[in-house]
């Protein structure tokens, strides 16, 4: 429905009709651009389904509430729009919590609305009570309540505009089932109208700062850029890209913004990041923090000139001292340098010619050099070299997913998204158990590409029933299980410190022949010990998904006692 729809929708029921407060709800998350909300059903939530229908909001009933929560922030990461969680209280609300969490570690817009008992039972002890806003504040933007009908759609809009005030991030919002359930006169409900108070994001902060940023490009001999999530979450990447072509400089990416160019890209590095940042005299970090990921900013030479752009104030700085920081859109800050370089770029740019060849015969150097681990043909399968067969497997329309521990690590040093998008992680917080939801909201948002999620063993048993729910929603995807029957990215620190005899207590796992639960749901499933079946196995899958229009699970079995690097290094705790 349009906006002039949705606008003359509301003038009629002005015009004297009542409305409900879960009417009111579907109202504002039409005007905020929410087209699907992901949900378990509960009795505090019903008429929020019944105001959905009317507005034509799609609605994805799940298994578990974390999974509608992963799904959520899936969706917000692949349509650059608000998710939108709705659960029912008490359970419905802890359940989806680990998903809240992650969204806010990884900065992705999502919606939560929680239901709860009516404000006529207050401290009464009903059902399902519970101090949700309290709970929800630590890892949210903003919690609250909503203590009237005639404010809720008002509420539901201040909760989404929070969730894009700076660095994005989620948002709580809970409503008593009195306060849904009551109609009122339409006309005393506040219902902002959608595009009418929304401020503009694309700030680029201080005018001389961008000045000062093309002026140290320009004249940088070995400069280097990382871009991180906020880059393609705020849709800034082809300023990344506009700014590194015209200024000849080596980009690099994590996070979300994986595959913003494609593998083969003259200005496309990403073995050698570490090696770039020991040797450059000028890198610019943008939108990823000095975290655990980053070394807290420690692997960075002290004598580069370091500039880091981010969307947070707070985070500019953070952990590690900066030449210049500029808060503001990534985008907008990358343009704006852009245009400040233009007329200067060429002289400064065609000198780098040398340091993205070393650059580049380093890449290859390290590419020959995990060669051997990519090609092995080791029994059990070396997961490196699953790793490698997934990445072969992709196409230019296919969304890769990582779900798990060191398989999702070893992952990262083969799989190489063609295109922006295509790569999904669970952030910074480490969450098992994203793929599910994740895998579902990318085939929502684009039915028209492939999906395929990477999983560990220990990671699919936690959400994989809801693999259901995706071929019950037309969403089917591919299903890959690295299966060492461990937890084994924590069985290797306890190994080393705890010796063999103590090492395998609490990570051991049952050896589960998981190709059998895409057949459980009607789907494909195939277990592969062999490596050269992983490809012909990944190609049946793809067949079957398309013909069957169900979920396939490639269950490969893959040696227990290979670990990746970081694994081994135990870098996830220094």
């Amino acid at each position: 429905m349009s906006d002039t729809a949705t606008d003359t929708l509301v003038k009629k029921d002005r015009s004297g009709d009542v409305v409900s407060g879960g009417h009111l709800v579907a109202k504002a998350l039409k005007n905020e651009g929410v087209d699907t909300i992901f949900t378990l059903c509960g009795g505090h939530i019903i008429d929020i389904y019944d105001g959905c229908l009317d507005e034509g909001i799609r609605m994805i009933d799940v298994r578990h509430e974390q999974t509608a929560a992963h799904a959520a922030d899936g969706y917000a990461r692949q349509t650059g729009k608000l998710g939108c969680v709705v659960t029912t209280a008490g359970p419905g609300c802890t359940n989806a919590m680990t998903g809240l969490a992650t969204a806010f570690r990884s900065e992705s817009p999502v919606l939560h609305i929680g239901g709860q008992s009516s404000l006529t039972q207050h401290k009464m002890g009903s059902l399902q009570d519970l101090p949700h806003v309290e709970m929800m504040t630590p890892i949210t933007k903003f919690a609250a309540g909503v203590m009237s009908t005639e404010r809720v759609a008002d509420m539901v809009s201040m909760a989404a505009r929070e969730c894009f005030a700076g660095a994005y991030g989620p948002s709580y919002l809970e409503i008593p089932r009195d306060i849904l359930d009551r109609e009122i006169p339409a006309e005393n409900a506040v219902i902002p109208q959608a595009g009418h108070y929304r401020a503009s994001v694309n700030s680029i902060g201080d005018p001389a700062d961008i000045e000062k940023l093309a002026d140290l490009l320009v004249k940088a001999e070995r400069p280097a850029m990382l871009v991180g999530s906020q880059v393609y979450m705020s849709r800034g990447h082809q300023s990344a890209i506009d700014l590194a072509r015209a200024l000849n400089v080596p980009l690099y990416m994590n996070g979300a913004s994986r595959g913003i160019l494609p593998p083969g890209d003259p200005h496309y590095f990403n073995r050698t990041r570490s090696a770039a940042f020991g040797k450059a005299d000028v890198i610019v970090i943008v939108g990823t923090p000095f975290d655990f990921r980053m070394g807290y900013g420690k692997r960075i030479s002290k004598d580069a000139t370091l500039v880091q752009i981010d969307q947070d104030y707070r985070t500019v700085g953070k952990n590690r001292d900066i030449s210049l920081g500029l808060a503001g859109d990534p985008g907008s800050i990358l343009k704006a340098v852009h245009d400040a370089a233009s007329g200067r770029a060429d002289n400064g740019a065609k000198g780098r010619k040398g340091w993205l060849e070393e650059l580049r015969a380093e890449e290859v150097a390290r590419t020959d050099k995990l060669m051997p681990l990519f090609m092995s043909e080791q029994d059990p399968i070396h997961p490196y070299r699953l790793a490698w067969e997934i990445n072969e497997f992709l196409t230019e329309d296919t969304i890769y997913i990582g779900d798990g521990g060191d398989i999702v690590t070893i992952s990262a040093q083969a799989v190489q998204p063609r295109s922006p998008g295509h790569w999904m992680d669970p952030g910074a917080l480490g969450s098992l158990g994203v793929g599910t939801g994740f895998a579902m909201a990318a085939g929502l948002a684009h039915p028209d590409k492939e999906v395929v999620c990477l999983y560990g063993d220990g990671s699919f048993g936690m959400t994989a029933f809801d693999m259901e729910t995706a071929n019950r929603f037309g969403a089917p995807y591919i299903a890959v299980v690295g299966n060492n029957s461990h937890m084994n990215q924590i069985r290797y620190g306890q190994i080393a410190k705890y010796g063999e005899q103590r090492g395998n207590v609490g990570n051991k796992l049952g050896d589960v022949p998981f190709g059998t639960f895409a057949e459980m749901l009607g789907g494909y499933g195939e277990e592969v010990r062999d490596p050269n079946e992983i490809g012909p196995a990944l190609l049946r899958a793809r067949e079957e998904v398309r013909s069957r229009g169900k979920s396939a699970v490639i269950n490969v079995w893959v040696d227990p006692n290979e670990y990746a690097p970081g694994t081994k290094a135990q870098t996830m705790y220094k």
